[in-house]
């Protein structure tokens, strides 16, 4: 099997801690190493498979090497997206490319960079089955037993009640409201779509061709013409840029004939949204989540994350507060879902927190920008 790490998000919801040129995957969230580290790890820990590749945009290249570098890691390839498309044209692309490079019937992983698995054996395992089931040509997810009525998730409907091992999808479902998610968690059918996928080159792209058509064309011309460059991969700009935006979910999963799933229980969470990481998070006695210089007077069911000096808090509960050293987020946490549209205004007024660390890193090292103003700026570089 050939890993493919998927390292394209921006991470809007994790904001101001992620921004779209420092996103989550390159931050240590809840672990020693970033999530793009532990990410690689976890499959290069499992054995028997190639070297991973990395898919993610042109601005985040060289975080990807430097990272993997770091861990002591050298991905096969890093495929460069020309633009944000979704996850249905990089999966196309890339299965394009394996498909030509390593044979139709290669099997290949998809793994988002962002998700903790705490489990290696259990993850193992479930790998070792969805691979089985892979080779025999059949579309395989990873379903999650909901630990409550997420309303963040996508669900997986599966063919048979608590079904344990691999089972054919019923439905896949779009992100419920909170009564909706209620019922699915009391019918015990329904699981979390973890967004892990598992699946023969060939098998995926003939599900492009008959549920996809526009983008399997768009990306085959793109890895027509991709050109290499050392370990990255740059796909034919003009092509690619003509794919639809759409996730691999809506454009192939859900319309697809012979899909399984297989059950993960390996201590899995995506930690996509403030809610997804103060539930992920070791808590207090007040069911709060600290991280940093903080300290907590009569608060309850917080999340509270400083880098930039002390946070202090009294007679407050269920907010999350984010302090860094050029943004402050406060936040009723139980709307946490809905950060993204802040950070589209946010964006839209032009300002650079959207998109910018104070701290920017570049191939060569980072800098710190410690002051600035009318035809100045001061840096801290660091080599």
């Amino acid at each position: 099997m050939i890993p493919i790490i998927l390292s394209g998000g921006s991470g809007t919801r994790l904001w101001p801690l992620s921004r779209s040129l420092h996103p989550k995957q390159f931050h240590r969230l809840l672990t020693t190493r970033t999530m793009i580290q532990e990410t690689a790890s976890r499959l290069e820990s499992a054995g028997y498979w190639t070297s991973p590749w990395v898919l993610c945009n042109e601005a985040h290249r060289f975080m990807v090497a430097g990272q993997l570098e770091e861990v002591g890691l050298a991905p096969s390839s890093i495929m460069l997206e020309p633009a944000a498309r979704g996850t249905a044209p990089a999966i196309a692309a890339a299965a394009c490319l394996i498909a030509e490079h390593h044979g139709p019937e290669t099997v290949m992983g998809l793994f988002p960079a962002d998700h903790l698995i705490r489990d290696q054996d259990r993850f193992r395992l479930a790998l070792d089955q969805a691979v089985d089931l892979a080779k025999r040509g059949r579309l395989v997810t990873f379903g999650i037993a909901p630990r409550s009525p997420h309303t963040g998730y996508g669900y997986l409907q599966a063919a048979a009640e608590g079904a344990k091992d691999g089972t054919p999808i019923n439905a896949f479902v779009e992100k419920p409201d909170e009564e909706t998610a209620k019922r699915y968690l009391s019918r015990g059918d329904f699981f979390w779509n973890s967004g892990m996928f598992v699946f023969r080159a060939d098998a995926i792209l003939e599900a492009f061709e008959i549920h996809a058509p526009d983008i399997l064309n768009a990306c085959r011309a793109a890895a027509a013409g991709a050109s290499q460059d050392g370990l990255f991969v740059r796909l034919l700009t003009e092509a690619f840029g003509q794919c639809r935006n759409e996730s691999i979910d809506y454009a192939v999963m859900e319309k697809a004939q012979g899909t399984m799933m297989v059950m993960l229980e390996a201590g899995w969470d995506d930690v996509g949204s403030w809610e997804a990481y103060w539930d992920a998070s070791k808590k207090d006695d007040g069911l709060n989540a600290v991280q940093g210089d903080v300290v907590c007077e009569d608060t309850q069911n917080s999340l509270i994350l400083s880098d930039s000096g002390l946070v202090a808090t009294l007679g407050v509960s269920d907010l999350v507060i984010v302090n860094t050293p050029d943004a402050v987020l406060v936040a009723d946490r139980r709307r946490a879902e809905e950060l993204k549209r802040l950070v589209v205004r946010i964006s839209s007024d032009d300002r650079s927190e959207a998109s910018l660390h104070r701290r920017v890193y570049r191939p060569w090292g980072s800098y710190d920008s410690i002051d600035q103003g009318s035809g100045f700026q001061v840096k801290r570089i660091f080599v």
